[in-house]
Parts: C-alpha cells; structure tokens; sequence
C-alpha cells in the first residue's frame, strides 16, 4: 500500500538512522509499507550503516551525487504501491501519522498529494510545510525577511500561503518536499519528477504540475512530523544557514528553470528584469556564503 522514498548523501548519516528508526517505531498499521533508501555517493558510511542496522530497507547506491529528482526518480519509476512517500532524511514520523495521511488520501480521492506539518526539533513551525506559488512581490518579501515577519500578512507574505494555520487543512499550492505522499494514479498522469532540477524548486515544479493536471495538493496540519531543516549536508552544518557556492548556484539555476517554465513569454521586457533580478540576488548570496566560510574556518 505504500512505498517510501529517502535520498540520502554526505552528512546524513545520523539524521538517517532517526528516521528510519522512527519508521520501525511508527510504521504504517493499515497495510504493507516497504522503505526505499537511494544513496547519492555518500563518503560518510550511511550505506554501512543501513546494511547493518536496518536489514528491512531496499537500499540503492548510485556512483554520482545525481540530486533529489534523479534520485528518487529510480524507485517512482518502478513503484507499484497505491501510495509513494517521499520522506528528506532529517525528518522523522510519529505516531499514527502515516496511516492518518493514508486515511485522508483514501477519504478524498481529488487528492493527489498531501503533506503534513512540519515542525523542527524545539517545535518551531517549518513554514516550507504549506506555501503558495510565488509571485514577484511575494518572493521579493519572503528573500529580503519582510514577507517572513510575524505581523506581515497580504501579498509580501504571499509565499508562506498565511490564509491558512498552520493547525488548519485544505488545498494549498505546494508542500514541501521533505514530506509529499503522492497517489500512484496521479503520478502516472502528471510524471516524474523534472530532472533538470539538481536542488531546490523541484517540489515546487511538481506540485504546479499536480495543479496543472488538475489534481489536489492538501496540507493537513492536523498531524505533525518532524523536520530538521538544512540538517542533511555537511556545508550546511558548518555554516548554518548559508550555502556554499555549489549549492547557492543550484538554488538560482532552479529558481530561473521554475520561471521560465511557467511564468515568463507573456512579457519578454519583465522577463528580463526577473532574471537579472536573479543574478543579482545569486551574487550577494554568494559574497554572504564566502563571508560565512571565512568566518567558520
């Protein structure tokens, strides 16, 4: 009834133990579950680990980091379950909340994917769990931290999709790719992830192609799941919340990918002030990134 999928790289190992040992502790009860673990050329002995510890995992190693969508491409294209999971290795389930999020998709068959919220370690809310499809200005809001304020509502808070709670359920635009359980008849109609994507958007694209194809992304915040945010890369430990240059690159390639994908054409003169936009905004995360380095190194 349900396949899960964990891509895993560098600096994941710990972060992956909790969660699959969270899947033994709380695993789905109302049918078969079967946990799919696609190694990304780690160095760090996570593969050692799971062929040690978690003998009931399928696990894959490929050679190269190939990123999120190649990745977890491998087991969507020969999945055979009626539900597919994709779960980050820093996330852990808890009790009941799989079969709760089975339950719903079986109760609302317009649901083509579904996600759940989303809360860090010391119960911070993760507010990637539920967003709206970004606008110009509710991009602009959210990168400069205006839209990202706790008294900031309307259109510079627009990403964050703020009409609904984060205890609240209904449609949203997109959920995070750290939790999307996906319908197996919804993904042969939409398709796999875009592996043109390396990191980053890749959830976002996917979910506007549910939408595109009709289908219902739901965010239900009636149960709860834990997400370690940035907690997978060894980079992203040492630096806290900056990225390093490879990653800051991916992050700007796949924001002009989503764009050109589904926004520009209309008006080939705005087009061009969102990609020099950015640029721009790629050049001083880069200089903050390198600043960060110096700093820990």
């Amino acid at each position: 009834m349900l396949e899960i999928v964990i891509v895993v790289s560098d600096g994941a190992r710990d972060h992956v133990r909790a969660c699959l040992e969270s899947l033994r502790r709380f695993p789905l009860a109302a049918g078969p579950m079967v946990t799919h673990v696609i190694d990304n050329a780690s160095s760090d002995g996570t593969a050692e680990m799971i062929r040690d510890e978690f003998d009931e995992v399928q696990l894959q190693t490929l050679p190269w980091n190939s990123g999120f969508c190649i990745a977890n491409n491998v087991v969507l294209r020969r999945a055979k379950a009626r539900y597919v999971l994709l779960l980050n290795p820093d996330t852990e389930v808890t009790q009941g909340a799989l079969d709760f999020m089975i339950q719903l998709m079986e109760q609302r068959p317009e649901i083509g994917m579904s996600s759940c919220r989303l809360v860090q370690h010391d119960g911070t809310f993760d507010h990637a769990a539920k967003r709206s499809f970004p606008t110009p200005l509710g991009a602009l809001g959210h990168f400069t931290g205006l839209g990202r304020r706790a008294s900031s509502e309307g259109r510079l808070a627009q990403y964050r999709a703020p009409e609904l709670d984060e205890l609240d359920s209904g449609e949203v635009d997109a959920v995070n790719g750290a939790f999307m359980l996906v319908r197996d008849t919804a993904l042969r109609d939409v398709g796999l992830l875009d592996e043109g994507y390396w990191l980053y958007m890749d959830d976002l694209d996917w979910c506007y192609r549910f939408k595109l194809a009709g289908w219902k992304v739901w965010y239900d915040g009636s149960v709860t799941c834990i997400h370690v945010k940035g907690g997978t890369t060894v980079e992203a430990k040492k630096r806290g919340r900056h990225r390093g240059l490879k990653h800051n690159l991916a992050f700007h390639r796949s924001m002009g990918r989503f764009y050109r994908k589904f926004y520009a054409g209309k008006r080939p003169a705005f087009d061009a002030l969102i990609y020099v936009a950015i640029m721009a905004k790629f050049l001083v995360a880069a200089v903050r990134s390198t600043g960060a380095r110096r700093r820990v190194f």
